[in-house]
């Protein structure tokens, strides 16, 4: 057996006596005071750290952003903005959003959306509602497609920063010579660029994005409006894609091709490879974004196009397809008030006309198109407001990543001729539809 001993401690206390009674007080008073000056200088510094508030957003733009990142966090020393710069190619940063959806708590307090993913997010619950933070009154100053394209079963996700819109560039040198005006019709653009061809003043008519992309659904998305069709109804859940109309607007894409106006190559087309042609003086329209028009006004036909919206049938309208990039708040984020401060900063009007000088985007607030600061650079806003006030969206429909996936496959094999129209878009039609009914 084991035998435990009480061990036993005496300690004995002696009354100070009034010597080192005065020197232990005076010593714990120092102790006291020292604790206190770090206590007072510490503390702060551990519990005020700034809040930090971060996205993810492609490199390119990211580089772009950086002198405005910089005003921000020298504005705000209680916060700091962090940029996580992304791939350049807009599909592989959606995927890195949505894988980081997916996985659980997003890292990510600010998503820097394109327009088209916007419902897909928010139906996922990947977004917090942003109605409760502005008013309608604040969303009259921004184009109207940009802010109905932020929304989800009538709440607002996204908030408008920049936005595009597809239109129809023209050589108004070569419509000149041969004394025409620039076209409004289908019909029109055929026959023009075909007296441009014969006369030889130019290779190629008419020049658009033919690869299967996202670009493809984009451009068709202008046909379609311009033959009075249709791609999905969000509110119906409709297609459209097989009716008459929309059959008609790929035959006068594959008339284009089949009649020379395009090159047989157009079908590989995006939008870098359309605007070199036109800007190296090879075609007379090209539909393209509006980036391209400061990039030719560097070129050998500076001065010699302009731009008006797309062409479109007799009995219906022009639609220009909308683009554009604006701010939601990730609904995992502990830091939404925050991250709504970095919104607030980015909508201010001072803000965007730096910005937008520097980079020649476009902006999404109606009143800036009529800046003298951008328009004394950007002669072309005035012009360009009246192709983006006739937008035309691409469906707003949470599985539209697919229904566009869809689209590109069947429309590329009726451009290419591997089926017929009616073929293809009875296909598409039929896919589209069991899409949305899963």
């Amino acid at each position: 057996m084991f035998k435990f001993h009480a061990i036993k401690l005496r300690i004995n206390i002696r009354p100070p006596n009034s010597k080192s009674q005065g020197f232990w007080l005076h010593f714990g008073l120092a102790i006291a005071t020292f604790v206190g000056i770090i206590c007072l200088a510490v503390l702060p510094a551990i519990t005020q750290q700034p809040v930090t508030v971060k996205v993810l957003i492609q490199a390119l733009e990211g580089t772009q952003w950086e002198p405005l990142v910089e005003d921000f966090n020298n504005e705000h020393p209680n916060l700091r903005l962090e940029v996580v710069k992304g791939p350049n190619n807009t599909n592989l940063v959606e995927d890195l959003y949505t894988s980081a959806f997916l996985l659980g708590d997003s890292p990510y307090d600010l998503v820097y959306m394109d327009i088209v993913w916007v419902q897909k997010f928010a139906a996922a619950g990947w977004l917090s509602s942003l109605s409760d933070r502005v008013t309608e009154t604040q969303l009259d100053a921004y184009l109207e497609g940009d802010v109905n394209g932020g929304r989800y079963e009538g709440k607002l996700y996204r908030m408008p920063f920049r936005t595009d819109g597809g239109m129809l560039y023209y050589r108004t040198d070569l419509l000149k010579e041969i004394g025409a005006e620039p076209p409004e019709t289908f019909e029109e653009l055929m026959t023009l660029s075909n007296t441009l061809q014969e006369q030889e003043l130019v290779p190629w008519g008419y020049v658009w994005q033919g690869k299967q992309y996202e670009g493809l659904s984009a451009m068709f998305t202008e046909i379609l409006e311009g033959y009075g069709g249709f791609w999905i109804d969000a509110d119906t859940q409709e297609v459209g894609l097989d009716k008459p109309e929309a059959i008609a607007a790929v035959e006068f894409l594959r008339d284009t091709i089949s009649e020379g106006i395009s090159p047989p190559g157009v079908t590989t087309y995006a939008e870098e490879e359309t605007r070199r042609l036109f800007q190296n003086g090879n075609s007379a329209f090209l539909r393209n974004w509006p980036y391209v028009y400061s990039l030719a006004s560097d070129s050998e036909i500076a001065g010699k196009f302009a731009i008006k919206p797309m062409v479109h049938q007799p009995e219906h309208g022009s639609g220009a397809c909308l683009g554009g990039w604006g701010f939601g708040i990730s609904a995992s984020s502990d830091n939404q008030d925050e991250a709504w401060t970095v919104i607030e900063y980015f909508s201010r009007p001072e803000v965007q006309i730096k910005y937008f000088l520097e980079t020649g985007y476009v902006p999404a607030k109606t009143s800036l198109f009529n800046d003298p600061q951008l328009v004394a650079k950007f002669s072309y806003l005035p012009d360009l407001l009246n192709v983006v006030q006739n937008p035309v969206l691409r469906p707003p429909v949470a599985q539209y990543a697919q229904a566009s996936d869809i689209l590109q496959r069947y429309l590329s094999a009726a451009l290419t001729g591997s089926q017929t129209p009616e073929q293809a878009m009875q296909a598409a039609a039929n896919e589209t539809r069991a899409l949305l009914k899963r």
